[in-house]
């Protein structure tokens, strides 16, 4: 005689039962959303590359490697794709390091508090803050730091450093919280394993739960920087460039760090709002630029992730 199993047991039930129409009409309502959504996301996608083939087909090369200039025809993302990956490189450089060390502090190392559960709380209300709520903090204290440790340089603050600062302060949340998550998914078996071994909590960490949620850090890091890249708002109010300028060939690197600045982004928002049809076409070459990027960083996330859950 067959037994029968449980998942035949729940088959047969479920086959048995009477259509559910409100669980069908639930149902049918999601599927209408994500339709409507990617019909949506569909039609900007066509209609700004439509736009933008006049200057992608034209000049390609020109356009991406040209700096800002007045003359639409000689005018390219050349300078805002730099100001965006230097300020990017500084968000890395000042949230990465502090977001996974205080995930890590937070998860591994202190204790179930009133404290620690009130901290956890406001890192997560944190995340949930306006961007220009974070270009104001920056414009009130990081451009005035920035200034008073002398890199401030010809524009008082309002330069690169104090744009990667208050960036990093804006993803420094959600730099914690993906970590954190990382983390609490680790199998708590690993830990133990590890304790039972005689390894000190540090070798635990570092040896046996730091790779294993290293594929999710590196997700929500890369994912942050994506952000971070894209982020117009607080850049306007810590001194990024609308208009046109030029910075010597000849100028060092401080100088370019501590002078004015522009950034991808910013660039669309002020092409964006010139009322000449040549200008709102380079707007529209610079958000499929913008995507672009944002696309590589996004694929650059996935293959890293696959990489180490294979490694591990």
């Amino acid at each position: 005689m067959r037994t029968i199993t449980t998942s035949d047991a729940v088959a047969v039930r479920l086959a048995g039962r009477k259509v559910q129409w409100r669980e069908l009409a639930f149902e049918g309502a999601l599927l209408l959303a994500l339709l409507v959504s990617l019909l949506f996301l569909v039609t900007l996608l066509v209609d700004i590359t439509i736009k933008a083939m006049p200057v992608l087909t034209g000049r390609p090369a020109d356009f991406i490697s040209r700096g800002l200039s007045p003359d639409p025809t000689r005018a390219g993302v050349g300078t805002s794709i730099l100001g965006s990956v230097t300020i990017t490189a500084g968000v890395a450089l000042f949230a990465f390091p502090m977001g996974i060390g205080t995930a890590i502090y937070l998860e591994e190392y202190a204790a179930n508090n009133r404290l620690t559960r009130l901290i956890r709380t406001n890192i997560r209300n944190l995340a949930g803050v306006p961007s220009i709520v974070f270009g104001i903090l920056g414009f009130a204290i990081f451009v005035r730091l920035v200034a008073a440790v002398g890199l401030g340089g010809s524009v008082n603050g309002r330069n690169v450093l104090a744009a990667g600062l208050t960036l990093a302060a804006l993803v420094l949340p959600i730099v914690i919280i993906t970590a954190s998550e990382a983390l609490n998914a680790v199998p708590s078996g690993i830990r133990e394993a590890g304790f039972g071994v005689g390894a000190t909590r540090w070798e635990v960490t570092r040896h046996h739960v730091l790779p294993a949620a290293a594929p999710g850090i590196l997700t929500g890091t890369v994912l942050t920087l994506s952000r971070a890249f894209g982020e117009t708002a607080p850049l306007l109010l810590v001194g990024a460039v609308t208009g046109f300028f030029t910075l010597g060939e000849g100028a060092s690197v401080m100088d370019k760090l501590t002078s004015a600045y522009t950034a991808l982004p910013v660039t669309v928002f002020s092409w964006s709002r010139q009322p000449s049809e040549e200008f709102r076409a380079l707007a529209a070459a610079a958000i499929v630029a913008l995507l672009a990027v944002l696309l590589t960083a996004n694929a650059a996330a996935i293959i890293l992730r696959n990489r180490y859950e294979r490694k591990w």
